[in-house]
């Protein structure tokens, strides 16, 4: 196996574990009514064994009610509803996650551009371009994360049973553990 297919590798096992660990997070936040609203590889905290933990809660809030428009977060990760002055509930920290997932695949969030007003309308119209790098399965997740229609997204528990996610997850942490590369 080439040195670019073994990184590559690496790279899908570890994202879906991730993308696993924030979305459990996540789940445990949302069931104590609590958003993030600030998900993005910054406010990740990676342990000694290899383990996300989520930190930096400066914009999350307790929201019994579940619903906001306050616009914050990082650009890049804000999701349709609130760039368009909507009210909002828990599944912005949903779209974050695809954007999260995105980014760790790819190694910049997909909405990216040069300017304000285009990352913007590239976050308004869903528009997203997948490297040929990014496993179909990914994708497919990534795909139903980021969905225009909040109430259309897919549910934490259906993200951490996505084939993607648990086809993979359990091999980079075995992966981690004995040093071993796994070949997808």
């Amino acid at each position: 196996m080439d040195p670019h297919s073994i990184l590559l590798t690496f790279l899908c096992l570890m994202a879906a574990k991730f993308t696993y660990q924030v979305a459990n997070a996540l789940f445990y936040c949302h069931l104590n009514k609590v958003m993030h609203r600030d998900i993005k590889p910054e406010n990740l905290l990676l342990d000694v064994f290899g383990n996300i933990k989520l930190a930096d809660f400066g914009w999350s809030v307790h929201t019994p009610s579940d619903k906001r428009k306050t616009m914050c977060g990082t650009l890049d990760y804000f999701p349709p509803e609130m760039i368009e002055g909507r009210q909002y509930n828990n599944y912005v920290d949903i779209w974050c996650l695809g954007v999260l997932c995105y980014e760790f695949l790819v190694g910049k969030p997909p909405f990216e551009s040069a300017d304000t007003n285009t990352t913007y309308t590239r976050i308004k119209t869903v528009d997203v371009h997948y490297p040929s790098c990014v496993p179909s399965g990914a994708k497919d997740l990534i795909s139903k994360l980021l969905v225009y229609a909040h109430n259309k997204r897919i549910s934490l528990p259906e993200v951490m049973k996505h084939p993607w996610i648990s086809s993979l997850k359990d091999k980079a942490r075995y992966c981690v553990e004995t040093k071993q590369v796994i070949t997808l």
